[in-house]
């Protein structure tokens, strides 16, 4: 016989038809879901009171339905069952009447309650139905004032996902259920200091799904009751209607539970079912390209998302040899790599006139070579470096991890990068505003010929202040060298030459180096940038200037 199903109790309030899950003609079992609902509060499948043909659907997409509304006309298997509806239509008024009758001590009981202007009292879960459902989000912490109604626990079934709100206003007191844990109706929620009269064993047994007029249907809605909580704040993305950005989307509990495990916001992710809903293929599709993207991106460690360069077969050009690099030349590329994409890059470039150190240089020779070393230019770059240093301390910092703060370093340890075989060195040498050319010169050889032979300890190579990277062996007029973090600055020095120098009257040959001074602009302007390479033209073109 055909039997019209309606829409049983969804917690007094309005849902609306986001999913239609049979068709007519579909044969379906006892709880089969027969459509999804969603509200501000929860997104629920209410489910089918008896089995039978599904002979028609009284509702479509985008509906508006309430409790008592026609949902679809089942021809239910077999007529015995038809006896039984008029017993469980006189059941809820002798029910009712019995309910009256136990709740008509309730006023006497309330001044009672009145006594106590705020007490500790405890709050269960309400009626959420047979099988208990899992804790997914607990809204509120130990300490946090509430209103009446708010919500508190976001739990889930496999039909919905429900939030549980406050009986009462009060103040937490102490939390009694943890993440993931299984609950069900009766178990300890929590305990809150309410003030005032406190019915909360009233609010917890008010639900009652006995008061319905059939007997399936009361059970199934009963777990949506939690549902009557109006909205006093947006729900979380991963169980209620809108996401963390606003938006809205149509997902069943399945869904967003798989959403959830994989940590993806649903706001994200493009719907292919009825009115854009998202389902389970859409969520896992969604998955698959996240990955493949992240291994697309995989060589850019550190850089944000940023796109590996496309890998190409150079063999279809022409022949080719692959060779490995050597461990030097890996661990380099991997620090100048995490420095570029680290630190924002400036390059201050300036010309400093060299004439008289040149001839002082040489003037030099013999003495140097007395003391059994090669004075170069590099020496006089290292004293001067350090000198600046000191001068302007604002060099000699590098930037703590929070970010907020600057380390400043109270030593000068300046590094000089050597150009060995296997790639690209950075030796250091201490305590260099101590030490005169000689010493520098002597130390820069030496450490240097360390590099080329692969005896440069870890000591060796730690703890700069500040680098000088030269290429004036090779030439080259400037380049922009690539701070070596943590410091916050590098020199770079290309080869020096004869230019046409107007001196206001004519054009004098001068000598001239070529400076590149790159830094962090977190840690160091433009201004004093750009004081810098001006003060070291200054001491490198008279160096008499740093014994003042």
């Amino acid at each position: 016989m055909s039997e019209l199903i309606k829409v049983p109790d969804i917690g007094g309030g309005e849902g609306e038809v986001i999913e239609i899950l049979v068709q007519v003609g579909d044969s379906i079992e006892v709880e089969q879901s027969l459509v999804t609902l969603e509200s501000d509060k929860a997104s629920m499948e209410l489910p089918s009171p008896k089995a039978g043909v599904v002979k028609a659907i009284k509702v479509k997409m985008g509906d508006t339905l309430k409790e008592g509304t026609d949902l679809i006309e089942l021809d239910v298997a077999g007529a015995d069952e038809a006896p039984s509806q008029e017993p469980a239509a006189e059941e809820p008024k002798a029910e009712e009447s019995s309910a009256k009758q136990e709740e008509t001590p309730a006023p006497a009981e309330k001044p009672a309650a009145k006594k106590s202007e705020s007490s500790v009292q405890s709050f269960n879960i309400p009626d959420i139905g047979d099988g208990g459902a899992q804790v997914i989000e607990i809204m509120v912490a130990k300490g946090d004032r509430v209103e009446a109604e708010q919500s508190l626990l976001t739990l889930e079934s496999d039909k919905a996902s429900m939030e549980i709100p406050a009986p009462a206003a009060g103040v937490i007191e102490a939390i009694e259920v943890q993440m993931d844990q299984q609950v069900k109706t009766g178990d300890l929620m929590l305990r809150m200091r309410v003030e005032g009269v406190a019915e909360e064993t009233e609010a917890e047994s008010a639900p009652a799904p006995a008061a319905k007029t059939e007997d399936k249907p009361a059970a199934a809605p009963a777990k949506e009751e939690p549902a009557k909580a109006p909205a006093e704040e947006p729900a979380p993305a991963p169980v209620g209607a809108p996401s963390r950005s606003g938006k809205k989307v149509h997902a069943g509990p399945a869904v967003r539970k798989l959403a959830r495990e994989f940590g993806i916001e649903l706001a994200e992710v493009s719907g292919s079912g009825p009115r854009s809903r998202i389902l389970k293929e859409d969520v896992q599709s969604f998955v698959q390209n996240v990955m493949r993207k992240s291994k697309d991106t995989g060589g850019a460690t550190g850089g944000a998302g940023i796109p590996q360069v496309p890998e190409v077969d150079f063999s279809r050009f022409g022949e080719v040899e692959l060779k490995d690099m050597t461990r030097l030349q890996q661990v380099g590329a991997s620090n100048l790599h995490r420095s570029w994409l680290n630190v924002p890059h400036v390059t201050q470039f300036d010309l400093a006139d060299i004439s008289e150190l040149e001839d002082f240089r040489k003037a030099q020779k013999a003495v140097a070579e007395k003391a059994g070393v090669k004075l170069t230019v590099l020496p006089f770059l290292l004293k001067a470096c350090a000198h600046l240093l000191r001068e302007q301390p604002n060099f000699n910092v590098s930037l703590a991890p929070n970010g907020k703060q600057l380390i400043q370093k109270n030593y000068v340890h300046i590094g000089f990068a050597v150009d060995t075989p296997d790639g690209l060195l950075v030796a250091v040498i201490r305590d260099v505003d101590k030490k005169s050319l000689l010493e520098l010169a002597g130390e820069a050889a030496e450490l240097a010929d360390k590099a080329r032979n692969k005896k440069l300890s870890a000591n060796d190579m730690q703890g700069a202040c500040f680098t000088i990277s030269s290429l004036g062996h090779i030439g080259g007029t400037y380049f922009t060298p690539i701070v070596n973090t943590p410091e916050v600055a590098i020199l770079g020095v290309s080869r020096a030459t004869m230019q046409p120098v107007w001196d206001g009257k004519a054009f004098e040959p001068r000598l001239m180096l070529p400076l590149s001074l790159s830094y962090d602009h977190r840690a160091v302007n433009g201004a004093a940038a750009a004081l810098f390479t001006k003060r070291l033209g200054e001491l490198l073109g008279d160096i008499r200037s740093m014994l003042l």
